[in-house]
């Protein structure tokens, strides 16, 4: 089987997943991996789907919107690259960092900057605005792959003064170090 990407994007409402895991199934097609959030009031879905090798991705795409008519959805569909073209970093470590402090334009434009500047691939980003001087209210929490020839104290340095540039209070730790401490 193939393996391809179907996006999902439009207001939210009951069943969205459901409408489209049962359009996918009745295409005999296999879900690897879903991920779907809601913002706001927009959802947003991403569903990793083996497919049998004679189900072209056009004849996918056109079922879920044939199935999906009415609901108002947009439908995208795409090839997943193979990782043997050398996209996958096997020398990565997962760090999380997390901002704290009053909403400003562009915050997540000014930390994003610093983190491609060091060749570092944001990989989650959750960023909740709620506006205001409240410290508490803003929140961005960011998930960054670094690999072995990565500056990391650099980075660090770099993203910790941009946060004292800004007010903002900045945590960075190794993902597994974060998983461990929210475990006790």
């Amino acid at each position: 089987m193939n393996k391809i990407i179907i996006t999902v994007l439009g207001k939210d409402r009951p069943g969205i997943i459901a409408s489209v895991s049962k359009s996918l199934y009745q295409m005999d097609c296999n879900l690897q991996n879903v991920n779907q959030m809601i913002l706001q009031n927009q959802f947003a879905g991403f569903f990793i789907v083996d497919h049998p090798a004679d189900l072209a991705i056009d004849n996918i795409h056109h079922q879920l919107e044939k199935d999906l008519e009415g609901q108002n959805l947009k439908i995208h569909a795409d090839v997943v690259e193979n990782k043997a073209n050398g996209n996958n970093k096997v020398n990565e470590e997962i760090f999380l960092f997390t901002t704290i402090g009053p909403d400003q334009k562009g915050l997540v434009a000014r930390f994003t900057e610093i983190i491609a500047s060091y060749n570092v691939n944001v990989t989650n980003l959750t960023a909740i605005f709620k506006g205001g001087d409240e410290p508490t209210a803003n929140i961005m929490s960011y998930q960054i792959a670094i690999t072995s020839d990565t500056d990391q104290a650099g980075l660090f340095q770099s993203l910790r003064q941009k946060a004292a540039e800004l007010g903002l209070d900045i945590s960075i730790q190794h993902k597994n170090i974060f998983e461990t401490i929210n475990k006790i």
